[in-house]
């Protein structure tokens, strides 16, 4: 974490086995502590949406911009996808 970064307490839910695994991974030092370690995997999770977010918008603006309305349904269809976002 970054000196000075301003923080807030929240709660959040986690299964109780990869709490435990958290702990686990606390006790054996290879993390600082469970807010330190849910403070990282949020950092990397940031990262990666970010990271394909980017790729996706440039391999979008290499084959000719954002997907139809056909498209769409078609990789919805592909993926399972069941939930629409609200236009």
């Amino acid at each position: 974490m970054v000196s000075g970064m301003a923080t807030r307490k929240v709660t959040v839910t986690l299964d109780e086995a990869q709490l435990d695994q958290i702990r686990s991974l606390v006790q054996a030092g290879t993390a600082p502590s469970v807010s330190g370690f849910v403070q990282h995997a949020v950092a990397v999770s940031l990262d990666d949406v970010a990271g394909w977010g980017a790729m996706l918008a440039e391999a979008l603006r290499q084959t000719g911009g954002p997907l139809s309305d056909d498209e769409r349904a078609w990789a919805d269809d592909v993926l399972g996808n069941t939930a629409r976002p609200a236009a």
